[in-house]
């Protein structure tokens, strides 16, 4: 009997563990079989690739160095042929920059050598909680959190549904108020972390001299006000996922002390002398640009690249207009039922209002418009006087439209005075039929009306 076939369970094998040595692969498959998993086992990139070929896993979790290649060889390999397999990589310790490059590769995270049994048992746990569909349980999707039909947010929410799968950090970029938090909430609502804690903290809300004991925690007695224990953001997150919004903003003394952290997956409270083990996603977002702060020694490259091992971009409002009917709809709705009150429709001159407005809050002001608008209305409908939109800065539409226009402005911009433009003469040659107008312009009556609502032409 193979040393392999002594080591299933009846269900068959679970885990494939490679490394070439063989005291490693020991200690992994033993650990495996507590947990009542089955495992087999590769010395190299070749046998780890012809067991790949004749059986099925659920999870890889392979040496960086191997005799005849390297891990991140079969992690890209295991992406090609094998997509759904979670493979987890074995670094030295302080070969940081190999576990970063192998999470950008695909693989689901990391594990630093001398292994720690308690991270593997975390490591392996969440594994086996990850959904069969890509899905959370109760069978949401990312447009649960999400709203728009748009290509920009299809292509947010495609992403977010890969993300939720891995355990890699990911660095969520965009303006303010363009949805970061909510996509982060989706990263973690749909993957196997779903059950933890999802832990949200604004660092730029933070005193400097509380960062440390906040994000800690810290032993009873450690300082003058420490009257008990207290854990901190990563011992509440732990099984879960931390959300660092405006990371930009922790000082420079902080950020060392963060990248540790996420380097050693362990963490000492103040007042102690012990580190304790974390299991804990880092998801992270700013509106400010992190690269240009790295140029400018404002933020460390090192935690830079830790965090940003996958960037999730969110777009902002004015670049996927066509969302901004569904999104005013759900905000409505729920605007409305929180306030108590019965839900207003918006008439089609306010939605078109709303739609060509460049929105610089992006879905944050939208919402805070509506809510204004609720409040001033008093009736069944919306208007567009209701929204009191102001006019903003430098987005005016060009008075005159030459070729040059377009370019200064925006063809978005362009295009829409210029059609302005057109409508406002075709009316006047027809004063004001717009049936004749529609007719002069080549254009259908159903047509010509839509266009003026879209842009906000009264009639």
């Amino acid at each position: 009997m193979s040393n392999n076939e002594r080591r299933q369970r009846p269900g068959g094998p679970d885990v494939l563990v490679v490394d070439d040595e063989e005291d490693i692969r020991e200690l992994l498959e033993m650990t495996l079989i507590r947990m009542g998993l089955g495992a087999d086992s590769a010395g190299t990139v070749a046998e780890a690739r012809a067991l790949l070929e004749k059986k099925t896993y659920r999870l890889c979790l392979t040496d960086m160095r191997l005799p005849d290649g390297d891990g991140l060889e079969l992690v890209r390999y295991i992406s090609e042929h094998c997509a759904d397999l979670p493979v987890a990589v074995i670094t030295a310790y302080g070969s940081m920059e190999n576990a970063v490059v192998a999470l950008k590769a695909g693989a689901f995270d990391y594990l630093a050598k001398p292994v720690s049994l308690e991270q593997l048992r975390a490591l392996v746990k969440s594994v086996f909680r990850l959904p069969g569909s890509g899905e959370a349980e109760g069978g949401k999707d990312a447009s649960a959190f999400l709203i728009g039909a748009s290509n920009a947010m299809a292509q947010v929410r495609q992403l977010i549904t890969k993300l939720a799968r891995s355990q890699a950090p990911v660095y969520i970029s965009g303006e303010s108020g363009s949805g970061k938090e909510r996509a982060a909430r989706a990263v973690h609502a749909l993957g196997p972390r779903a059950q933890g804690q999802f832990v949200a903290v604004n660092c730029g809300a933070i005193p400097e001299n509380l960062m440390e004991s906040e994000f800690f925690g810290y032993r009873k007695g450690a300082f003058t006000g420490a009257d008990s224990d207290r854990d901190g953001f990563f011992q509440a997150a732990d099984g879960g996922t931390l959300f660092l919004d405006e990371v930009a903003d922790l000082p420079l003394s902080m950020q060392v002390k963060l990248l540790r952290v996420i380097q050693e997956k362990r963490v000492r409270r103040i007042g102690e002398t012990e580190e304790r083990p974390v299991d804990v996603r880092i998801v992270s977002a700013t509106h400010q640009n992190l690269r240009a702060l790295v140029e400018h020694n404002d933020f460390r490259q090192d935690l830079f690249y830790r965090l940003n091992v996958i960037e999730l971009k969110m777009p902002a409002l004015r670049e996927r207009r066509e969302d901004i009917p569904a999104l005013a709809e759900a905000l409505l709705e729920r605007l409305a039922r929180q306030a108590g009150m019965p839900l207003p429709a918006l008439s089609t001159q306010a939605c078109a209002a709303l739609c060509d407005y460049g929105f610089p809050g992006n879905v944050r002001e939208l919402e805070n418009t509506l809510e204004r608008a609720l409040a001033l209305s008093g009736g069944d409908i919306i208007h567009v006087e209701d929204l009191a939109l102001e006019p903003i800065v430098g987005q005016e539409a060009p008075a005159a439209n030459t070729p040059g226009d377009a370019q200064r402005s925006g063809l978005q911009d362009y295009l829409d005075a210029a059609e302005r433009e057109a409508i406002v003469d075709a009316l006047a040659q027809t004063e004001g039929n717009r049936t004749a107008a529609a007719r002069l312009l080549k254009v259908t009556f159903r047509s010509l009306r839509y266009r003026m609502e879209r842009l906000g032409m009264k009639d």
